[in-house]
């Protein structure tokens, strides 16, 4: 007699979160290289990474109800492992001073950033470090111009945040190990 398997078969949620997922991880790695998703927007980023155990803080009245659908808690920016932001306007960054940065022995604590930007024009920036061979290039918009000084300041690896850019339905990926330079 034969053993019955049953093999299960993803529904269409679960292709769609592992496929953002897989992403992320992609563009954590190679820094300033797009990675594409499955659906444009950052939506599909908050619903793959956020749970019930995830503290989160978002800007942007529509996704935080979004967000609070799939049992996250909706804290105040210091207390935050998500912030779903726009970094476009200098009222914003004041906010950053306030985001969870971690520390040397707990580097996990940092928060994860995730904005809108536009890729291929706009602010000059060459990024070096780990999953950079050398050095790359690449030019956003839609990120206020100082944001790059208070990143560098802030991002005292292994302390900091890692941050996600979103263009449509591709991704960039800027751990805080990653050397940003100004062009």
């Amino acid at each position: 007699m034969s053993p019955i398997t049953a093999v299960p078969v993803p529904d269409a949620f679960e292709t769609r979160t592992n496929a953002t997922f897989e992403a992320l991880m992609w563009a954590l790695s190679r820094p300033g290289t797009a990675q594409d998703l499955p659906a444009p927007g950052m939506a599909g980023i908050a619903e793959t990474l956020v749970d019930r155990e995830c503290r989160v803080w978002c800007d942007d009245p529509a996704l935080a109800d979004r967000i609070a659908c799939f049992g996250a808690a909706l804290t105040p920016l210091p207390r935050a492992d998500h912030c779903f932001l726009s970094l476009a306007g200098t009222g914003t960054l004041d906010r950053l001073a306030h985001v969870a940065l971690g520390s040397a022995l707990y580097p996990d604590a940092g928060a994860t950033l995730v904005a809108e930007a536009h890729f291929g024009s706009g602010t000059r920036l060459r990024l070096t470090g780990p999953g950079i061979e050398t050095a790359a290039d690449l030019r956003l918009d839609g990120i206020a111009p100082e944001f790059w000084a208070l990143r560098t300041a802030l991002c005292r690896y292994p302390a900091g945040f890692d941050l996600f850019l979103i263009c449509g339905a591709a991704v960039i990926g800027l751990p805080r190990s990653t050397a940003i330079e100004v062009l």
